[in-house]
């Protein structure tokens, strides 16, 4: 008798920003959406995916052990948010970032977007687990726009095969990026100078990618990058 129990699917917990981890020019709770339609449409391995999207709480990953991958789709705090001591004070908060260092550095899969360059200031060491920094002062992005995403010519899954990324969006520039980290694409500024945009690290333990792309959901009407987030994620889910 042939059995028809069909596998669990992936879970995929898309964390959005919230509080100190939002600010005033970015939705995260409309991309996280988007994020997670396009995620829900995955099957990987003949498994499909189990998509939730979770605002940023400090209980927010007290259940991230079955998690297969985490999205981070958040940012930095209003101006003036911390130092009204609005919510949670930075003690609160630790738990929620050793538990995800933790997890991180014991082989879990993330998919960072955007301004989680930006995010987790109180945590340093989620840089080491992104693979890069957002730096106040001199990181910055041109006006929003039609940005060209041109991506690495060698044999890394994510890029092989992958047609040219075409979207509306910002471009992050002067990002400060690990040595460790392999850059996929790159963005250029009104000089045309090329800025690392996406890559993808395993220093810490784990896997993680990062693009900075995703401003707002005008990137995710773009089929192009929207088929390179399926590339992005089928990989790091297998």
């Amino acid at each position: 008798m042939t059995s028809t129990t069909q596998p669990d699917p992936h879970r995929i917990l898309v964390l959005a920003g919230r509080g100190r981890y939002e600010d005033p020019w970015h939705d995260h709770a409309a991309t996280s959406h988007r994020l997670a339609g396009l995620l829900a449409e995955l099957e990987v391995g003949g498994r499909g995916t189990r998509v939730e999207v979770r605002s940023v709480f400090p209980h927010a990953l007290d259940d991230l052990d079955d998690v297969d991958l985490l999205v981070v789709n958040a940012g930095t705090a209003w101006p003036g948010f911390l130092e009204a001591g609005i919510g949670p004070g930075d003690d609160e908060w630790a738990p929620l970032h050793g538990r995800l260092a933790t997890w991180a550095r014991e082989g879990g899969r993330i998919l960072a977007v955007h301004q989680a360059a930006n995010t987790f200031g109180d945590a340093p060491e989620w840089e080491e687990i992104l693979g890069g920094r957002w730096v106040d002062g001199a990181s910055y992005h041109p006006p929003f726009g039609e940005v060209s995403l041109t991506l690495a010519t060698g044999g890394h899954p994510v890029v092989v095969g992958t047609e040219p990324v075409v979207l509306q969006d910002e471009r992050y520039c002067l990002l400060r990026v690990a040595p460790s980290s392999q850059v996929l694409g790159w963005v250029s500024d009104d000089d045309g100078e090329q800025h690392p945009a996406v890559w993808a690290t395993d220093e810490h333990g784990g896997r993680t990618v990062y693009t900075g792309l995703g401003h707002d959901v005008r990137a995710y009407d773009s089929p192009s990058y929207r088929l390179l987030l399926g590339r992005i994620a089928v990989w790091l889910l297998t």
